[in-house]
């Protein structure tokens, strides 16, 4: 069930007023709202419910376990059980095609025949984001800054639909306490719930959908048959594409908790005007950022064991994290230039004698400018379907200057612009906007909303694409 359709909208419009109304007992809620999610997920396929309940019910265990244990040795032993656990239901699912895929590749190579087949494996929608939550849960146990919950508030905090399929990456100390506190109807901030909703599916269905069928398709479908300047603007807009599409859905998904009482973490803050890509790494899915750098980056050691370590453990993080993102070698070599980048930022920062910049209006637009265009250059890898395709496309970037580039239009140019520009509005701006509208009658407020959807309605697109980290 994708939220920018009239299916979404009438499950929402039901949900609503009947998670408020049984809000007060939460022996009703609970209940409800867990039934609700599971409609929720079961929409795209029914079967794949069981898979969610399997993991709920298996890391609940096994939390408990983990938190009953009287030695170390045992929480220890438990905690590898749930992590293999989880990681076996993810790598299964998501990666073993790619990995026979790859080994049989490897084995023609040296003249060799693998032994297993490809099975065609139908990937879960929202696999990656609930077991990453799944994660959060029993390493957290383990570490004593959670205590375990029931079950029906941990199934709760799982398959909550607003996060379910595509994130924010919400963690155990986030949500689950917020289960137990009393919900107030008149205390939601409707203002800032309906402006992400707005903003987010206007993101979503004009913006990235628009870039999306006028350029971005055909550009990394068929690089060759296109002009150097179409290339260039195609990746550009894929950047903007991307950002639009993800940050559109989960300011969908912040607004939607919050109409149902419920805080999310944010998840981007303006990541195209980072200054450096430890920067943009703070600002772009910052949910997903943190929980790496938490349950991988320092696990592995951080930068507690010097200079070396350090940079070792950067680049397992970020090839690990492009691993995350989708099962092909190209995701790889996205998260290694990201990898790369993050261990030349921090071995220029350790030379001796390092003297920080001064933070100039004229250093920051440099700064800007280098770090767009190297993550620009990875995301060519990230959208491309196999390195034949993005090395068509970093050629293509200097053999076709000249050429017609009837694709260049004035629509797509301003889609580039309104979506990298809105980053770089004052902070205040959003903040303004949504105590006006908070200021307005009910009247005027559904005048205005109705207003911005007839908009996106009539700017965006016929039909919805999929969101693009619904495949991760």
């Amino acid at each position: 069930m994708l939220f920018p359709t009239a299916t979404f909208a009438i499950f929402f419009l039901i949900v609503l007023p009947l998670s408020w109304l049984a809000m007060p007992r939460p022996s009703r809620w609970r209940p409800f709202i867990l039934v609700a999610s599971y409609v929720f997920y079961s929409w795209w396929d029914w079967r794949f419910i069981f898979l969610l309940a399997g993991c709920t019910v298996w890391n609940q265990l096994l939390a408990v376990r983990i938190h009953r244990a009287t030695t170390q040795s045992q929480r220890k032993l438990l905690l590898i059980v749930a992590l293999v656990g989880n990681l076996g239901v993810l790598g299964y699912f998501k990666y073993y095609d790619f990995f026979i895929n790859s080994s049989q590749s490897m084995a023609s190579i040296v003249g060799l025949e693998a032994p297993l087949s490809l099975r065609a494996i139908i990937l879960p929608i929202g696999v990656s984001f609930y077991t990453f939550m799944a994660i959060s849960y029993v390493v957290d146990t383990y570490r004593g800054d959670f205590v375990p919950t029931t079950l029906e508030k941990f199934a709760v905090y799982l398959s909550f639909f607003p996060h379910l399929v595509a994130g924010p990456i919400v963690r155990p100390g986030e949500l689950i306490p917020q289960l137990d506190e009393p919900r107030n109807p008149r205390r939601v901030d409707t203002s800032r719930a309906f402006y992400l909703i707005a903003t987010g599916l206007f993101k979503k269905v004009v913006i990235a959908n628009y870039l999306a069928s006028n350029i971005v398709d055909q550009v990394f479908g068929a690089p060759g048959q296109h002009s150097s300047l179409e290339i260039l603007i195609g990746i550009y807009a894929y950047a903007v594409q991307i950002y639009a599409d993800f940050s559109g859905y989960t300011d969908i998904a912040i607004g939607l908790a919050l109409l149902l009482g419920f805080n999310f973490p944010r998840n981007f803050d303006s990541p195209y005007a980072a200054t450096s890509l430890q920067d943009f790494w703070r600002r772009w899915h910052m949910t997903l950022s943190r929980w790496l750098r938490d349950y991988l980056y320092i696990p592995l050691g951080g930068n507690r064991k010097g200079k070396v370590i350090t940079y070792r453990n950067l680049m397992l993080t970020m090839l690990i994290g492009g691993l995350w993102h989708g099962a092909g070698w190209t995701f790889v070599v996205w998260g290694g230039i990201h990898g790369v980048g993050l261990v030349v930022e921090h071995w220029h920062k350790d030379r001796p004698g390092y003297v920080a910049p001064p933070d100039t209006r004229r250093h920051r637009i440099i700064g800007r400018l280098i770090t767009f265009n190297i993550v620009c250059f990875a995301w060519v890898f990230f959208r491309a379907d196999s390195f034949s395709t993005a090395w068509d496309m970093l050629t293509g970037l200097f053999t076709g200057w000249g050429s017609p580039s009837p694709l260049v239009t004035g629509g797509v140019l301003l889609a580039i612009a309104v979506g990298i520009g809105s980053q770089y509005l004052p902070t205040r701006i959003p903040y303004i906007i949504m105590e006006r509208f908070g200021r307005l009658p009910v009247v005027g407020q559904a005048l205005v909303l109705a207003f911005a959807l007839m908009l996106t309605n009539t700017l965006g697109p016929e039909g919805v694409a999929p969101f693009i980290y619904f495949r991760f």
